[in-house]
C-alpha cells in the first residue's frame, strides 16, 4: 500500500490544475462587513481567523494520512482581498494566461465583482499604499528602479524552529495567560496594546484547535461510511461458463470481494487514526512521528490562511525536528522485536508519512498576484524550503538518518514543491554531500547547496547569538534567518544597473523618457572614471533612501492594520513581549533589500573604465548614442565592448575589483539604515526572476547587452561573460565578502555528461567544498543540455516533467514564459570542471 498510496497521491497532485477559490475572500468580506470597528485590530484579525477556521470547507482526500488544505480541495488557492484585492481584469488574466493559469469560473468572477471588490476598494493594504506614497516613489517604482513586496502581499519570510514539537496550543495559551498577568498598566504605556495582542493570540490558538477538531469529526464520519460502501462488494455478472471455470471464477470473485472489504477496513482504521491525531494536535504537543508531522501541517496551514505571506512559510530544519520522533519509534521496534523486517516496516511507514507531507506542500501554490505582476509572474511556487543537514545549536553535526531519507523522497517524488537545500559545514560528512550531488545530477535543480559556516557568520555579524545562528538557515530562496526567532522581511528588489543608467543620463530615464532622479551631471563632462562612479553612488543613495523611507511607512501600516497573531504565537519572544510578529515581537527583526544585476553593472562599469578612460578608444558621446540606438549602426563598437572588456566571473582582478567597489557602495548605502522596529536594514544579492523584469525596464548597457534583455541573476556572471569555466566563477565571487550580506545566489549549468560517474560527483563535491572554503554562501545547479531545453520549448507536451532551476527555486520549464525560458537557455553551459 505504501508505494501505491504515494504514487496515487503524487499523480493527483501533479495532475491537479491550480484554481482560485473565492471562499476565503467571501468569508473575510462578510466578517469585516459585520464586525469592523467593534474590536481592536489584533482581536478582529484573530476573530476573522477563527471565523475562517470555523466556516471554511475542509477536505480529506482518498488515501491521505496527513490532512488539511488552505482551499476547499488540493491546489485551490485562496485570495486575500484585505491585502490586495484582485480586479475582474486580474482574475480574467489569471484564468486565461498561457503560463500556469489559475482557473476561475465566470460565475465566481461575477460573485467577486458583486460582493468582494466593492467592499475592499480603497480599504485593501495595496490601495492604502498607493494612495499615500509620494509621487517621486511612484515614478521610480513604475520605471523599474525597485519593487515593493508589500504592495502585493504580507511581509515574508518565515521559518520555524522546534517549539511546536515542544508545546501544544493549550501550552501556548497558558504562556499567554502568564504574559497577560504580568502586564503593568501603571508604568507601561503599551500595556493596553499588548493586552489586545495577547488576547488575539489566545483566540488564534483556539481557532486552529477548532480547525483540527473539524477534521477529526470529518474523519470519524468518513470511517463510519467507508464500510457502507458497497461498490467493491457487488456480485459479479452471471457468466455462461463450464462448471469448473465457474468455480474458479467464483473463488476469484470472493477473493476480490474479501480484499476490497479488507482495504475498506484498513481505510476505516486509518481514518480513525487520523481523527485521533487531529484530536491530539495541535492542542497538545506531539508524541509520535505522525502527530509531529500533522502538528507542523496545521501550523503551516494556519499561518498561510491567516495572511498571505507568499514567500514563504518553511519548517526550518525538518530532519532535525522530526528525528527524535523517528528514532523513538525505531528504537521501540528494535526493543520489541528481533526481526529486522519490523524495523524496515517502521522506516517505510516513516517514509510514507513524510512523503504525504511533501505532497501536501505541492498541493499549495502561492496565491496569485495582481496588476502587471499577475501577467508577468508565471510561477505558482510558494517557496517552502526544507533545510537538511547543517549544525545543531551546540555546534555538532546536524545530519541524521532522516536527512538521507528526505533526500531519497526528493529524488523519488520529483515534485515542484517543497524546495530542498542541504546545509554543508566543515563537519558535514562527505557521504551526505555526495548523496546530495547524486540527486543534483538528476537535473531537478535541487537540492541547492548552502555553506552552513558562512550562514552562521552572517547571522552572528548581524547580532544573533551563536546558538540561534546555528539553528538558522534558509527560508524561501537564499536569504538567511534565525529560525523561529526572527522576522526577516524582504522589502523588494533593487535594479542596480538601472541606477547606472540614471547616472549616464543625469537622472533621466531613457526608457520611460522621464526625469526620475537627481541631476548628477552630464556624463560627457566627467573627466575621470571616479567622476562617473561618484554620480552612480549619488543616484544609488537617493534611490535607496527613497525606497527605505516609503518601506518604513508601509511596515507601520502592516504592524497597526494587519497583524498576524497566530504566526506570532509560534515565533519566540512574541508572547513574552506582548507584540506582534510585524511589530517587533520576535527576538530578531531584520529588513533586507535584494540587489540585482551585480554582473551587469560590474561589466558595464568595466567597459566604461577601460574603453573611455583608460584606452580612450571610445568617447562618452559615442557610447551614449550607441546605447540610445540599442547598438543599431554601432555593431563594431558592441563587438569591441563584448570581446575586449574584462568581465566578472573570470578570476580577473580588473573586473572583480570593480565588483568589490560596487558591493561596498551597496553595503554603505543600505546596511545599517534604521527600520521601524529598532533594528536595521541589510542587503542580500538575490534576483529570483526579477532580473528578467528589470531587464525589460532597462535600455542597452555598456557591456554590450541589448535593451530589454535580462540582467545577470543573483551574483552570477552576465550571460555568456564567464568564459574560463566554473572554477574561475567561484574564485571571482569569493572576492566578495559574502558574510556581510544576508545571502548570495550563484547559478551554474552543467552538461549531463559531466556528471555521469562517481568520480564526476566527487569533482562536483570538490567544487562545492572549494567554494565554501572561500566563504561562498550558496551554489545551485542546472544539469541539462541546451538541445533538450530547445526541444522542450518547441514540444512542451513531451517535456512536461522537465524541472529546471530558475532562481532560488525550481520550476517546470514548459510552464515558464518565453523570456524566462530564453534566459535559462542563455546561461553558460559548462562542459567540465
Amino acid at each position: 500500500m505504501i508505494k501505491g498510496r504515494i504514487d496515487s497521491l503524487r499523480r493527483q497532485s501533479f495532475e491537479a490544475a491550480p484554481t482560485i477559490s473565492i471562499e476565503r475572500a467571501l468569508l473575510t468580506t462578510r466578517f469585516y462587513k459585520e464586525n469592523f470597528g467593534k474590536y481592536s485590530i489584533p482581536v478582529m484579525r484573530a476573530l476573522n481567523f477563527r471565523y475562517l477556521c470555523e466556516h471554511k470547507s475542509i477536505y480529506i482526500g482518498e488515501n491521505e494520512l496527513i490532512v488539511g488544505e488552505r482551499g476547499p480541495f488540493p491546489k485551490a488557492v485562496s485570495t486575500f482581498p484585505e491585502l490586495n484585492c484582485h480586479s475582474v481584469k486580474d482574475l480574467e488574466t489569471l484564468n486565461t494566461r498561457s503560463m500556469t493559469p489559475f482557473k476561475v469560473s465566470a460565475e465566481d468572477i461575477k460573485v467577486y465583482a458583486d460582493e468582494v471588490i466593492p467592499y475592499w476598494q480603497g480599504r485593501s493594504m495595496r490601495d492604502r499604499v498607493f494612495d499615500h506614497v509620494p509621487d517621486e516613489w511612484k515614478k521610480a517604482y513604475r520605471a523599474g528602479l525597485f519593487t515593493e513586496f508589500m504592495e502585493q502581499r504580507a511581509p515574508g519570510h518565515t521559518a520555524l524552529d522546534g517549539i511546536i514539537y515542544e508545546k501544544g496550543m493549550l501550552d501556548f495559551k497558558a504562556d499567554i495567560d502568564k504574559a497577560l498577568a504580568k502586564l503593568d498598566y501603571l508604568n507601561d504605556p503599551e500595556a493596553l496594546d499588548k493586552a489586545e495582542e495577547l488576547k488575539a493570540m489566545s483566540i488564534s490558538c483556539d481557532a486552529v484547535i477548532l480547525f483540527a477538531e473539524r477534521h477529526a469529526e470529518l474523519a470519524e464520519k468518513m470511517a463510519e461510511e467507508v464500510l457502507l460502501d458497497e461498490s467493491a462488494g457487488k456480485k459479479p455478472e452471471e457468466l455462461h461458463l463450464n462448471k469448473e471455470k465457474g468455480k474458479q471464477f467464483c473463488k476469484s470473485a470472493k477473493k476480490r470481494k474479501k480484499d476490497a472489504i479488507d482495504e475498506r477496513k484498513k481505510r476505516r482504521d486509518e481514518l480513525l487514526k487520523i481523527a485521533a491525531v487531529c484530536r491530539r494536535v495541535p492542542a497538545h504537543r506531539p508524541e509520535t512521528l505522525w502527530e509531529a508531522i500533522q502538528m507542523y501541517w496545521f501550523v503551516h496551514l494556519g499561518t498561510i490562511t491567516e495572511l498571505n505571506g507568499w514567500d514563504a512559510m518553511s519548517p526550518g530544519h525538518l530532519d532535525q525536528h522530526l528525528y527524535p520522533f523517528y528514532k523513538k519509534e525505531i528504537d521501540k521496534t528494535c526493543d520489541s522485536s528481533e526481526f529486522a523486517d519490523d524495523v524496515e516496516s517502521s522506516q517505510n511507514s516513516a517514509k510514507e508519512l513524510i512523503s504525504c507531507l511533501w505532497i501536501k506542500f505541492n498541493n499549495h501554490p502561492a496565491p496569485p498576484k495582481v496588476g502587471v505582476t499577475a501577467k508577468e509572474s508565471g510561477t505558482y511556487n510558494d517557496f517552502t524550503n526544507i533545510n537538511l543537514g547543517g549544525l545543531k545549536a551546540d555546534g555538532s553535526d546536524g545530519t541524521n538518518p532522516l536527512s538521507y531519507l528526505m533526500l531519497e523522497i526528493v529524488d523519488e517524488l520529483k515534485l515542484l514543491q517543497p524546495q530542498s537545500n542541504v546545509q554543508i559545514s566543515q563537519k558535514t560528512p562527505q557521504r551526505f554531500l555526495k548523496a546530495a550531488c547524486n540527486v543534483i545530477k538528476k537535473g531537478y535543480g535541487y537540492p541547492s547547496v548552502f555553506n552552513a559556516d558562512t550562514v552562521i557568520m552572517e547571522q552572528v555579524r548581524a547580532g544573533k547569538s551563536i546558538e540561534d545562528a546555528r539553528e538558522g538557515g534558509c527560508s524561501g530562496c537564499i536569504e538567511t534567518g534565525a529560525f523561529g526567532k526572527e522576522a526577516y522581511i524582504l522589502t523588494g528588489y533593487l535594479n542596480v544597473p538601472k541606477i547606472l543608467e540614471l547616472a549616464l543620463n543625469n537622472g533621466y530615464d531613457p526608457v520611460s523618457r522621464k526625469q526620475i532622479s537627481l541631476e548628477t551631471g552630464d556624463p560627457e563632462d566627467f573627466n575621470t572614471f571616479e567622476d562617473l562612479y561618484d554620480a552612480f553612488v549619488r543616484q544609488l543613495e537617493y534611490i535607496v533612501e527613497l525606497k527605505i523611507r516609503v518601506n518604513n511607512y508601509i511596515e507601520r501600516m502592516f504592524a497597526t492594520l494587519s497583524p498576524a497573531p497566530f504566526l506570532s504565537v509560534v515565533i519566540r519572544d512574541c508572547i513574552e513581549k506582548g507584540k506582534d510578529y510585524y511589530n517587533g515581537g520576535p527576538r530578531y527583526n531584520t529588513n533586507y533589500i535584494q540587489c540585482c544585476g551585480i554582473g551587469t553593472v560590474t561589466d558595464s562599469l568595466s567597459a566604461i573604465k577601460k574603453h573611455i578612460y583608460e584606452e580612450e578608444n571610445v568617447s562618452m558621446e559615442t557610447l551614449l548614442k550607441a546605447l540610445d540606438s540599442n547598438f543599431q549602426g554601432y555593431e563594431a563598437l558592441r563587438g569591441r565592448l563584448w570581446n575586449h572588456t574584462p568581465f566578472f566571473g573570470n578570476d580577473d582582478d580588473a573586473a572583480d575589483d570593480i565588483m568589490k567597489m560596487v558591493y561596498a557602495s551597496l553595503l554603505k548605502s543600505i546596511d545599517g539604515k534604521p527600520n521601524t522596529k529598532g533594528t536595521i536594514y541589510h542587503l542580500n544579492m538575490l534576483s529570483t526572476t526579477c532580473h528578467v523584469y528589470f531587464g525589460k525596464m532597462l535600455g542597452a548597457t555598456p557591456n554590450g547587452r541589448f535593451a530589454g534583455k535580462p540582467e545577470s541573476d543573483g551574483t552570477s556572471p552576465s550571460h555568456g561573460a564567464d568564459r574560463n569555466g566554473p572554477t574561475a566563477v567561484i574564485k571571482s565571487l569569493a572576492k566578495m565578502d559574502q558574510s556581510m550580506s544576508g545571502g548570495t545566489l550563484l547559478n551554474q549549468r552543467f552538461l549531463p555528461d559531466v556528471l555521469k560517474t562517481s568520480e564526476d560527483l566527487d569533482k562536483l563535491a570538490g567544487l562545492i567544498r572549494t567554494y565554501f572554503k572561500l566563504q561562498g554562501h550558496h551554489i545551485q545547479f542546472n544539469v541539462v543540455d541546451t538541445e533538450t531545453l530547445k526541444k522542450a520549448r518547441e514540444f512542451p507536451d513531451d517535456y512536461r516533467n522537465l524541472l529546471v532551476r530558475v532562481a532560488g527555486y525550481s520550476d517546470y520549464f514548459v510552464d515558464l514564459d518565453l523570456d524566462h525560458q530564453e534566459e535559462i537557455i542563455n546561461r553558460r553551459e559548462h562542459q567540465g570542471f
